[in-house]
């Protein structure tokens, strides 16, 4: 069982954690965390691009000149694609960019995520997380205390509005739930702080 040091806030040292090995010290398995990574950004695709081919745009029903004799190009239509205004060739139309992912493969690229933040020392585990006031200072001295990066997902077991306030100003810093966050959210972030309740919860979650 990987064993992680417990901080408190102020970035004092609590104690440790034995973290369970089924959920974050397993073989990290990269080509199932691709997967789910580039089915997540298809996902997010809004699918909505659109043009005409050339039998869908209005007009163009005559020959704009006779065959020959004029010394130019012969034209049949004034809406084929090289013409302004024409058809588009293999033009797109909107469609769903949604690729399918087994369940067994998105639990899988979870742990392998979970546990490569673990081997990679950017995991960070808080006894709590606890604000007064929900201001975007208290989270930028926490995030200072535990020398985490920039760059941070803040994992909690329940919603915790006064945490999710402070962050919300700071671009870089996302807010989330133990066992409601993405593979990708993982991936995305260079410290992972989870409270020890939301570490638990996570275990819950997958170790089955």
């Amino acid at each position: 069982m990987p064993n992680v040091n417990v901080y408190n806030q102020d970035g004092s040292l609590a104690g440790e954690i034995a973290l369970n090995d089924a959920v974050f010290g397993i073989e990290v398995n990269t080509s199932a965390i691709h997967q789910v990574v580039v089915a997540h950004n298809a996902a997010a695709r809004q699918g909505t691009q659109s043009a005409l081919f050339r039998g869908e745009v209005s007009g163009g029903g005559i020959k704009p000149w006779r065959q020959k004799g004029t010394g130019r190009a012969r034209q049949g239509s004034t809406r084929a694609p090289q013409w302004r205004h024409g058809g588009v060739v293999f033009a797109p139309k909107p469609r769903e960019y949604d690729k399918k992912v087994n369940k067994k493969i998105k639990a899988l690229a979870m742990k392998s995520a979970l546990s490569m933040k673990v081997a990679d020392a950017e995991m960070i585990v808080v006894k709590d997380l606890s604000l007064e006031e929900g201001k975007t200072k208290e989270i930028v001295k926490v995030l200072e205390n535990l020398k985490a990066s920039k760059k941070a997902l803040i994992l909690t077991a329940e919603k915790n509005e006064l945490v999710c306030r402070a962050a919300n100003n700071i671009p870089t810093v996302q807010t989330g739930i133990a066992g409601a966050v993405g593979v990708y959210d993982i991936v995305n972030c260079d410290s992972l702080i989870v409270t020890e309740a939301a570490a638990r919860k996570v275990e819950e979650v997958y170790s089955l």
